[in-house]
């Protein structure tokens, strides 16, 4: 098995790690999370340029590449909603992980028909959104974590920090709000450009 998929492997068996560490209210715990969400993405990019630059991309890799992408991001939003001081929503999660599959499907009817769909720009956009809205709210636990107060009990307070904790409180809610606005917007655009894979007579 060569280094590139060795990464990615690794990436796949590091995600029990990164659900367990951000479920736990702990602050060492929930910076393990964060460090292990930022690792993958680091190795991603390794992965990726070690198997282009030295010609090592085989087919275990473009399984496995995207595949530990979507695990990591979908494991993460399904979390959140798990961590009830969140308030994270279960519809915009839902709508986030079906335009995975339905573009994962487009992309399976594309190479039945023996071709192939790539990436565009509103796909990284999107991507880049869900990445930050992961990190904002990681930093969002282990903040409240250090605290040693729940996000419940900061917005309980008065005066100015009692406001600041309030706006805080909507953080989460804020970021997983916008990255599925622009999961729904870019899915529903890239499904319209390549309506014509859904043909009959494609």
């Amino acid at each position: 098995m060569n280094l590139p998929n060795r990464l990615t492997i690794a990436r796949l068996l590091s995600l029990p790690f990164f659900m367990v560490f951000t479920y736990i209210d702990n602050v060492y715990a929930r910076v393990g999370a964060l460090l292990i969400f930022v690792g993958a993405g680091v190795t991603d990019l390794v992965d990726g340029y070690i198997a282009r630059k030295r010609n090592l991309v085989t087919n275990l890799g473009i399984f496995l590449d995207p595949l530990a992408d979507k695990l990591i991001i979908t494991a993460a939003f399904i979390l959140f909603v798990e961590i009830r001081e969140l308030h994270i929503s279960a519809w915009m999660v839902v709508a986030i992980v079906g335009r995975e599959f339905l573009i994962t499907g487009l992309r399976g009817v594309a190479a039945s028909r023996g071709t192939m769909v790539p990436a565009d720009d509103g796909g990284k956009f999107k991507t880049a959104v869900q990445n930050t809205a992961i990190l904002s709210i990681q930093m969002v636990l282990i903040l409240t974590s250090a605290w040693g107060y729940s996000l419940d009990d900061l917005s309980r307070w008065g005066g100015w920090r009692g406001d600041c904790a309030r706006m805080v409180e909507w953080v989460p809610y804020g970021m997983v709000f916008a990255a599925t606005a622009v999961s729904i917007v870019t899915g529903v655009s890239y499904l319209w450009r390549h309506r014509y894979l859904l043909r009959e007579d494609a």
